[in-house]
């Protein structure tokens, strides 16, 4: 196997522990030890204290697969597999997957969900959105690219990076599709939680399809990505068991610190949500203003889900001389289309972390320097 090298990646190890304001986080603000700490008591607190820093079991801590079940209607302790949400990615397509397998996938996405398939020799196809009065992804669109060779479906809502999710209604209509051509459906889950409105949120593909894998993890919704903690759920035993086998090449298993860590996330899970959500629809509202000031040289549309989205730069300034330059000047990193491989003019920015008008003051000096005043 050889892998490209993963450019998203790559630009944040080159900028994210250098540059003061980073407005493309598709995290939210991460918590403090000592808050989650804070948080708890009684068996979770007397489990901590009592740690032994030794191996833990290949599928995960049993508590903390308990508390992951609770998350979903029909998923038992038992489907679940613990690891990082990337290695989940990776054992998935190498074990499902093999050269000449079809899969389609969103584009543009998170590269390894088509790199991988993509390195293992399968052929690979982009669902795209459309942009038009925000990005949206299209039944129709995906109806045209399945085909009697197609193995794998990727899934991602709230999606990454442009903030679109789809109706329940659709997603009735995509499980649907993927029985009719008994093709398997990867649901990558990470933002889910973090919807607006809860009238929005999605099931999850875990409760709605027998012949799915799920991923999820704390590393977005509740911001604890330094856990490096994640999960893979499927009702395929044997899938599971091929995870297992395969995950002894990788990791192994997973920190112990970490599985207690977000035994405490998951309990406390009401409290993350909440904070997470008011920073989230606070900066929403920075957000709006800025881009009605500036609509000029901006298109704008406010997603219904996540902390990401993905507007466009108007004009004929290309988005990845104008994401460079604006970080070599003011050290605001946003994303540009060209690290998705995308054409587009547009560029990922976050509004989940704290620091949201800093960084968006440093912005609009640059947009003023630059005489791109509204």
């Amino acid at each position: 196997m050889i892998l490209p090298p993963f450019k998203l990646e790559r630009y944040f190890a080159r900028h994210e522990f250098t540059a003061p304001y980073i407005l493309c986080a598709s995290d939210c603000e991460p918590l403090p030890l000592k808050d989650l700490l804070s948080m708890i008591h009684g068996e979770t607190m007397k489990m901590w204290n009592i740690l032994k820093l030794g191996y833990g079991e290949t599928q995960g801590l049993p508590e903390l697969r308990e508390e992951i079940a609770g998350l979903y209607r029909s998923v038992k302790p038992e489907n679940i597999i613990v690891l990082a949400p990337e290695e989940g990615i990776f054992i998935t397509m190498n074990t499902l997957l093999k050269k000449g397998d079809e899969v389609i996938t969103p584009f543009p996405g998170y590269q390894s969900l088509y790199e991988v398939a993509r390195s293992l020799g399968c052929q690979v196809k982009f669902w795209e959105p459309r942009f038009k009065n925000g990005w949206s992804f299209e039944l129709e669109d995906l109806e045209k690219l399945i085909s009697d060779k197609t193995k794998l479906l990727v899934i991602n809502f709230p999606n990454n990076p442009t903030g679109a999710t789809i109706s329940e209604k659709t997603q009735e209509e995509i499980v649907a599709l993927a029985k009719k051509n008994d093709i398997i459906l990867f649901s990558d889950e990470m933002y889910r939680y973090l919807e607006y409105q809860e009238e929005d949120r999605l099931p999850s593909i875990a409760d709605l399809y027998e012949n799915s894998v799920t991923l999820f993890g704390m590393s977005k919704t509740f911001a604890l990505a330094g856990l490096r903690i994640g999960w893979l759920i499927t009702k395929k035993q044997q899938w599971l068991n091929d995870f297992q086998v395969f995950r002894d090449y990788t990791t192994i298993c997973n920190s112990s610190v970490s599985e207690i860590l977000a035994v405490m996330g998951l309990k406390s899970q009401e409290q993350i949500l909440r904070r997470n959500q008011e920073i989230i629809r606070h900066n929403l509202t920075l957000l709006e203003r800025f881009f009605t000031k500036y609509d000029t040289y901006f298109d704008w549309y406010t997603p219904k889900a996540g902390p990401i989205a993905f507007p466009r730069l108007k004009g004929k300034t290309d988005v990845n001389e104008f994401c460079k330059d604006l970080l070599d000047k003011k050290g605001v990193i946003l994303l540009p289309a060209g690290v998705y491989d995308f054409k587009g003019n547009h560029f990922r920015i976050g509004f989940a972390r704290e620091n949201m008008q800093a960084a968006l003051d440093k912005l609009e000096e640059y947009l003023n320097e630059q005489n791109m005043t509204a």
